[in-house]
């Protein structure tokens, strides 16, 4: 007879009946028949299907694991062939089909010990005790020989025993050694648990009343101890002032008590100890604190709490865990003082190395230290499980400057989180109709994110705004992002609102430097290349694709070097832009990157070739229907081209209205001043002239009041305006804009 490991109580071998779920089996037999229903077994994945996952146990059965007994969809899960799991056997059939079920648990530490379950043998054994079991009966038989004295002779006195003297304290001490509940505690009797009361655990050796840590798991021994050194080290303990170490550098430390501080960010109760995830700016350790088997310890602690644990460090199955003698929550100043060494060390980490720009570029330059916080916070938000949801314009200039910020976070979003769905669930690119974001855009997202967190426990994103969101336009859309606190950032080549810089934390604008003008990606792609310089190769042609005319020649050398000379570079301008119109709510993240970051450049025939043709066919026919209809006025000192585009282009058709009348007034810009478009209750204006979309609008409302007047979008050059007072817009708008011009 034995005892049972985690109760001590007698049994034929290492486990009671009412504790064989708190250990898991390593299967040693041939049949499944010679499994336990009930049982938990350490086996490995063999192969999927439609209906399960079958997991071989040992090495001669194979057992299912139905989709309907996980705590997940099949296709979520992470595992690969030849991963080990941890499963319950649910039901041996007839047939010899083994049902398996799901474990919680998925570590060995979550489990109070692991017993190797052998049929041959006829009894469970710990799986560490084999050839410690071995050795002993080894020294068994020499000492029936008289090579030794038996250790439990008459003549062995008390002071000579260093160990329990029968097996009910030997396996108390094991399920105090091995189990992940265990705390050991270095001779201080008095340190409170996290229920409030006292620990019942002294040192590994004995507690300050002289009695073995194992009888408190039911073990019968005591073994004798100096009351008077005990107390001495008891009150040594107590006085001795712990310093603050790294999780870090826990490696250097086993064996030793220390204090650490930092964020719990994980807590999770398993049948022995309650473990707490603590975080410091060095790491991540696991601290386990036990009251009583599956009670729950600290009840008051939650995560998100700023902790200082205090306790031994041990290396457990390879991996190091502080067993928690003392658990305090901080607060007021020490709360802050620990944030402040946390958020300090994350904006260390996640604030990139400087870096070159992509090509020789004054603006750049001049935004290198609003290129550098923008970075940071794209960094920051993937270091720290945040997901990162950038909402840029349904355009050409849109599309490349998201897909520069995809192709530099993808990576380290990879590297971050070992889902395989990853890349979707933490990162997302969302296009936005006119560059504005609107509430209708902020009430999607906001709904989304508060069901993430809900259902997830997710963190709230950070949005970034990429050739979107600069002006007062979208206020309402981040003011309800504000609500909820949710970080925005901005990348824009436009004027970039005052108050839209007030209500976000951080800008990316030529505007806010009195830099010269450039596109929205060719910002983005050098914030890009500051958040992962590694793909800063991927990124060089990107500032010339995304220029409609007049390209600087730096930019066109760069992505000469990158390998794509001045047509592929327009073929690759035309092909985005006719896909951003199709679909222009999805991101099409395989198609634009194919598009984008594809081997196509030497290649005329390929991708962007193809889709080019088609863009440039689409719009060679608009603009020539458009030209045979303008209306050139002549307003004041100015020609103005009027084009009723209800009447004289194809609705919802490619291109569309926006980039009909861009491609237009490049045509015929040298003929007139202005090219104005002219939409049921929407008005266009083109023109070279500074003139500020704003002021024209409001001008016009006060010409005609009962118009409803009012910008629509900055970035599209668009007016809105009531269908019934066109005429009246109309001509209120070619007065003001010839004064203007």
């Amino acid at each position: 007879m034995g005892s049972c490991i985690i109760c001590g109580t007698s049994v034929d071998g290492r486990i009671c009946d009412l504790h064989e779920e708190d250990a898991v089996f390593e299967f040693r037999g041939t049949s499944p028949d010679q499994l336990s229903v009930g049982r938990y077994y350490r086996g490995s994945v063999d192969g999927f299907a439609e209906f399960g996952v079958f997991v071989d146990i040992g090495d001669s059965v194979t057992g299912l694991l139905h989709r309907s007994e996980l705590d997940r969809r099949l296709d979520s899960l992470d595992w690969d062939s030849g991963d080990e799991v941890f499963v319950q056997v649910k039901n041996v059939r007839d047939n010899g089909n083994v049902d398996l079920g799901w474990s919680i648990r998925q570590s060995e530490r979550e489990f109070r010990g692991v017993l190797v379950d052998d049929p041959d043998v006829g009894h469970s054994t710990l799986l560490e005790d084999e050839d410690e079991e071995t050795t002993e009966a080894a020294e068994q038989s020499g000492n029936a020989d008289g090579d030794e004295e038996s250790p439990q002779s008459p003549e062995a006195t008390s002071e000579d025993v260093d160990e329990p003297a029968d097996d009910s304290a030997e396996a108390a001490v094991d399920a105090d050694e091995t189990s992940a509940g265990a705390v050991s505690q270095t001779g201080d009797a008095d340190r409170v648990n996290g229920a409030g009361g006292t620990v019942g655990q002294g040192s590994d050796d004995a507690t300050s009343d002289g009695t073995s840590a194992a009888s408190t798991g039911g073990a019968t021994a005591v073994v004798e101890a100096d009351e008077q050194d005990a107390t001495a080290a008891a009150e040594e303990a107590a006085t001795e002032e712990l310093s603050v170490v790294a999780v870090g550098t826990l490696d250097d430390h086993v064996g030793d008590d220390v204090r650490l501080e930092g964020e719990v960010v994980g807590i999770r109760q398993t049948s022995g100890p309650t473990v707490f995830e603590l975080q410091d700016e060095t790491g991540t350790v696991d601290c386990a604190a036990f009251v009583e088997a599956g009670v729950r310890a600290y009840p008051d602690v939650e995560e998100g709490d700023v902790a200082r644990f205090e306790g031994e460090v041990r290396r457990r199955r390879g991996e190091i865990q502080v067993e928690t003698a003392a658990l305090t929550v901080l607060e007021a100043d020490e709360r802050d003082a620990v944030e402040q060494r946390l958020a300090d060390a994350l904006d260390d980490e996640a604030r990139p190395e400087a870096v070159d720009p992509l090509t020789d570029d004054s603006t750049v330059d001049a935004l290198s230290e609003d290129l550098v916080e923008v970075a940071t916070h794209v960094r920051k938000a993937v270091l720290t499980d945040r997901p990162v949801i950038v909402r840029h314009a349904n355009t050409a200039d849109g599309y490349l400057a998201g897909s520069a910020l995809e192709r530099a976070a993808l990576p380290l979003v990879t590297d971050q989180h070992r889902r395989s769905d990853a890349q979707y669930h933490y990162f997302d690119r969302r296009p936005l109709e006119g560059g504005v974001y609107d509430m209708d855009d902020a009430t999607k997202d906001t709904t989304t994110m508060l069901d993430n967190r809900a259902r997830h426990d997710e963190t709230l994103p950070l949005f970034v705004f990429v050739a979107a969101g600069g002006t007062r336009e979208s206020l309402d859309g981040f003011e309800l992002l504000n609500v909820y606190g949710a970080p925005t950032v901005v990348i824009d080549d436009i004027d970039v609102d005052g108050a839209v810089t007030d209500a976000v934390d951080a800008v990316v604008s030529p505007s806010l430097a009195d830099a010269p003008d450039t596109t929205a990606t060719a910002l983005a792609a050098n914030v890009a290349a500051h958040v992962n310089d590694d793909v800063r190769d991927d990124l060089r042609h990107l500032p010339a694709v995304s220029v409609w005319e007049d390209t600087p020649q730096s930019y066109l050398d760069a992505a000469s070097e990158a390998g794509y000379d001045e047509t592929a570079v327009t073929q690759l301008r035309e092909a985005v832009a006719l896909e951003a119109y199709y679909q222009s709510y999805e991101d099409k993240r395989e198609l634009i990157t194919d598009l984008v970051f594809g081997d196509d450049e030497d290649d005329v025939g390929g991708l962007a070739g193809h889709v080019a043709e088609q863009f440039r066919e689409k719009v060679d026919e608009e603009v020539s229907t458009a030209r045979a209809n303008l209306d050139v006025q002549t307003v004041g000192d100015s020609d103005i081209a009027v084009l009723d585009t209800d009447a004289f282009s194809h609705q919802y058709e490619f291109p569309p209205e926006t980039l009909l009348l861009d491609e237009l007034h490049r045509e015929i810009r040298a003929e007139v001043d202005a090219v104005v478009g002219v939409a049921t209750d929407t008005l266009y204006v083109r023109t070279d002239a500074d003139v500020d979309l704003h002021e024209l609008a409001d001008a016009v409302a006060e010409a005609v009041p009962e118009g409803g007047v009012a910008t629509r979008s900055v970035r599209e050059g668009s007016i809105r305006y009531l269908a019934g007072e066109q005429s009246a817009v109309l001509d209120a708008t070619l007065s003001t804009l010839s004064d203007d011009l």
